[in-house]
């Protein structure tokens, strides 16, 4: 497994993920539409050139889920027993085709379940930046990770 235990999740630990991944208009078009998100901002390229942006504007919660996937393999794979929950979650700019997303994650706090022995609740704060260093998307997540099993 290349996920963390509860113990490798020290407060302060910084992770550059290694993957990016450049966001396509067929991403956006199948997200929204999967999700019933019929908001001609995503999906209708006429509408959009006339808003604030001219173009079509990227879901965002096809991009927290981004955000939140990208983190999986040096995070939670295989070493997690659930999200417990989001909080704090912000975009500060837009995303459009053609931009491509790396994240960051930190380790904001981390200890012990009270209610179970096999387990501990860390706290992640994941940090989206597209190709030009603008933050794109900032979340706090709260994970109940697993403890290293005993030898």
């Amino acid at each position: 497994m290349s996920g963390l235990y509860f113990e490798d999740c020290t407060e302060g630990l910084v992770i550059e993920h290694a993957i990016r991944r450049t966001v396509t208009e067929m991403d956006n078009i199948l997200f929204s539409s999967l999700t019933y998100n019929c908001a001609p901002l995503h999906i209708d390229a006429e509408y959009a050139k006339s808003s604030i942006y001219g173009k079509p504007l990227v879901n965002s919660m096809f991009l927290l889920g981004l955000v939140a996937g990208v983190t999986v393999i040096e995070t939670t794979l295989g070493t997690t027993l659930g999200n417990l929950g989001f909080q704090e979650i912000k975009f500060p700019n837009p995303v459009f085709y053609g931009d491509t997303i790396r994240v960051r994650t930190e380790i904001v706090n981390a200890r012990l379940s009270k209610s179970r022995n096999d387990s501990g609740i860390v706290t992640f704060r994941h940090v989206a930046m597209n190709q030009r260093d603008e933050e794109v998307c900032t979340a706090v997540r709260v994970g109940l990770m697993k403890v290293r099993p005993q030898q």
